[in-house]
């Protein structure tokens, strides 16, 4: 078994212990796998893609940013022109449901699934029912740091989010320079929040302003009435409008900077990230182009066009802003359902009631 670590297989092993499988996934676990799905050839990597060829199609469930999704696709379809990539872009909240009806039904309908829950991450690897072991040759690659990047020979590391400061520069000209400049009184109302209902990693994050930034940083950021978001995306779409000035938490606007939008991002210290993996589904209807596609997501080609504005899983990388692996794994074990229903409560009382 490989795990991607604060380095030791140990971590992974003691996420066993804790109790932080939700019902969905115990019903899916109870209920078995896809019953079937067609043959995985077990030959060598050439007569896996002779197969994947045979396939003609693949497709990803992703909740990366649309437009690395599209640059994924058109890199892919150029290296394997006899197979075509479709996806869907959604949440985790969307996206892992969906992955787990699949699973329990048999009726598959995504080959890769890529999440930047780490949480649902965590529970997949323990369950080892969703997903089978990558086996193209870009794994052994030793930049990609395989000891680092797998979990339990099935979830694998291809990108990371690194959150930034972020403001619009027309309503901000000077910036941001540390997260205690956001709560100013002159931003009352003008602050963009992500909203953390179903989505453990964020409650991770607000948890993280607290514990690294000023222990009551959320309280006043609450009190200065920012305006809710459902993700990250939805807040960078907000500042490149105006609609809002300033953001404790968006990713690095390099995309929106290229392409002329008055928007400006920092990296505080430290800044929160979340890792994205992703696994080869068991319930995957074309197996092999599945492998295929898995093995391209970690290659130099397929790191360049998924990393615009986002860490990446090789070093060295064009567009990249960190490296996934160097991003610390959120705190699972408090994340258990309880601890996180129990703050998104608190969440609304402070930010909404």
């Amino acid at each position: 078994m490989t795990s991607r670590g604060l380095g030791t297989v140990g971590r992974i092993r003691r996420l066993s212990l804790v109790a932080v499988a939700t019902a969905a996934l115990a019903m899916t676990t109870a209920c078995g796998a896809a019953s079937s799905s067609p043959e995985s050839v077990s030959g060598n990597w050439n007569e896996v893609v002779a197969a994947a060829e045979q396939e003609g199609s693949v497709y990803l469930y992703s909740t990366q940013h649309p437009d690395n999704l599209q640059k994924v696709k058109k890199a892919f379809e150029a290296a394997y022109p006899g197979i075509k990539l479709e996806f869907t872009r959604g949440t985790d909240v969307e996206i892992n449901p969906r992955v787990e009806t699949e699973n329990r039904t048999g009726k598959g309908i995504a080959d890769v699934h890529m999440s930047s829950d780490f949480t649902w991450v965590t529970r997949a690897a323990e369950s080892g029912e969703f997903s089978v072991e990558p086996v193209g040759p870009a794994f052994d690659d030793p930049a990609y740091e395989r000891s680092r990047s797998v979990i339990d020979d099935r979830l694998f590391l291809v990108s990371g989010a690194a959150f930034a400061l972020g403001w619009n520069t027309d309503a901000l000209p000077a910036g941001l320079d540390k997260p205690e400049d956001l709560l100013s009184e002159s931003l009352r109302g003008r602050i963009g929040v992500v909203n953390p209902a179903g989505f453990a990693p964020v409650v991770d994050e607000y948890r993280f302003f607290d514990k690294n930034w000023a222990p009551d940083f959320t309280e006043r950021l609450a009190a200065l009435k920012p305006r809710i978001y459902p993700g990250a995306l939805a807040v960078a779409q907000a500042l490149n409008s105006g609609e809002i000035a300033a953001t404790p938490m968006v990713q690095p606007l390099v995309r929106e900077q290229n392409a002329g939008a008055p928007v400006g991002w920092k990296l505080p210290q430290p800044y929160w990230g979340t890792p994205w993996y992703s696994h080869v589904l068991a319930s995957a209807p074309h197996p092999n182009a599945a492998q295929v596609l898995a093995d391209f997501l970690v290659t130099r080609d397929g790191q360049i066009a998924l990393s615009t504005g986002y860490a990446s899983a090789l070093p060295d990388i064009p567009g990249a802003v960190a490296r996934a692996q160097d991003i610390p794994l959120p705190d699972v074990e408090s994340l258990t359902a309880e601890s996180v229903d129990r703050y998104q409560q608190e969440w609304h009382r402070k930010f909404v009631s």
